[in-house]
């Protein structure tokens, strides 16, 4: 593995709790680049020819196995687009972390854009995990646009993780699945946006098969003048049940804007939105203020609460 600088080690640890190369599967991406990479007998990890992304394979019936591939950018005015295409046998069940970390001192805009396409066998379980985050004290903005699609065979069952609570200035999240008979998607997102960002987060889920289910919950936090929008369309085109939640604190002059979106295709497609825009209690600050807490201390503990 190509050695990190401390920055780029920094921002490892951040986006995937890495301190050391991973154990199992991995690709470590740093400025455009592979840093380092290994498969296992039962992961292989694929680069593409024009070094734009990469296939990985997981075998039929691998079992607790995970797979790291975090991206790190310290460079000023790169700008790329990632694909990595998954395809997880017939009854896997692996740990996928993913995420990138973006530490911007210069003048021009980072921008890294993630597509990452997920076709998960019959039976098979995913477990993934991304995490967007930014840090640096440049005029460059850092700019994440992760695009997410999922495609589930009969059973199997993808839980995901995204998280982003600090740094991004501009994210455009596009998520769509489809699924098959008995197929099950959670979705867990937690967001906050401060300053002038700007989040969007769109979700398009099409339930095909018997017996399948999603449900897509958002948590998140608008700070100063930052805006939000959360976009999520359940369709159910069989016997099916979906939920989609947003829960939402706004502070300061932020924004935030909830487009529930459901359409019912089959009698027996149950689907559920719930939203939820507010503005902290204030007697949870009182009561916080009542312990010792400073007014900003307390809101800072309630808004940590709310986003774990």
């Amino acid at each position: 593995m190509k050695p990190l600088d401390e920055i780029q080690k920094r921002l490892l640890s951040e986006v995937a709790g890495l301190h050391a190369i991973p154990e199992g599967a991995y690709n470590i991406r740093a400025n455009g680049t592979s840093a380092g990479r290994a498969s296992t007998a039962n992961i292989e990890i694929i680069p593409r020819e024009d070094g734009k992304g990469l296939t990985i394979k997981v075998k039929p019936g691998t079992k607790n196995e995970s797979i790291h591939i975090p991206v790190v950018m310290t460079q000023s005015g790169l700008k790329e687009v990632v694909y990595n295409d998954f395809y997880i046998g017939e009854g896997a069940d692996v740990f996928i972390v993913a995420g990138c970390g973006i530490d911007n001192c210069g003048p021009q805009d980072s921008e890294h854009d993630g597509i990452h396409r997920f076709y998960v066998g019959k039976g098979a379980k995913v477990r993934y995990v991304e995490k967007h985050y930014g840090s640096g004290d440049g005029r460059g903005k850092r700019i994440l646009n992760p695009g997410t699609e999922v495609y589930q065979e009969e059973d199997s069952s993808v839980e995901m993780e995204m998280v982003q609570i600090k740094g991004v200035d501009d994210t455009n999240r596009v998520t769509k699945a489809e699924l098959a008979k008995g197929a099950r998607l959670v979705v867990r997102e937690r967001l906050m946006t401060h300053g002038d960002q700007k989040a969007l987060s769109t979700y398009t889920v099409e339930m095909n098969g018997e017996g399948s289910s999603s449900d897509v919950v958002s948590r998140s936090v608008a700070r100063d003048n930052s805006y939000q929008k959360f976009d999520a369309v359940l369709t159910g085109n069989a016997p099916c049940t979906g939920h989609t939640e947003c829960d939402a604190i706004i502070m300061d002059n932020g924004r935030i804007l909830a487009v529930p979106g459901l359409e019912a295709n089959d009698v027996d497609a149950a689907l559920v939105h719930e939203a939820a825009i507010g503005k902290i209690a204030g007697d949870q600050i009182i009561k916080l203020m009542t312990l010792g807490l400073t007014e900003s201390e307390a809101e800072e503990q309630i808004v940590n609460g709310f986003l774990k």
